[in-house]
């Protein structure tokens, strides 16, 4: 059998049949590390879709993103959701008057 993916060009040489074909306890994890608490303390949770919206910045913060090249728009949301993780953590939560203001 031989499989593709979108983003592969050329077909798979891996023996899919014989990777199908194959039991749990003979899948060799030797070269895997161990998942321990401190992994999964340091795991990333998608936080689900996004939502496209307008965001009005300045020029020159824009300009500094874009010269970072293709992914820029994941940078910045990156940066905020670390802003706001760390405003959570601090216990700063938005107040009535900055959350009601569109």
């Amino acid at each position: 059998m031989k499989r593709r993916t979108k983003q592969t060009r050329k077909p798979s040489r891996t023996q899919w049949d014989r990777i199908d074909a194959m039991k749990d306890d003979e899948i060799d994890f030797s070269d895997s590390p161990e998942i321990d608490e401190s992994f999964l303390s340091k795991a990333f949770l998608w936080p689900g879709p996004k939502e496209l919206i307008s965001l009005r910045r300045d020029r020159e913060v824009l300009a500094f993103f874009r010269k970072q090249g293709k992914g820029y728009q994941t940078t910045i949301n990156a940066l905020l959701r670390k802003y706001m993780e760390a405003q959570m953590q601090l216990g700063d939560q938005p107040s009535e008057k900055r959350a009601k203001k569109k």
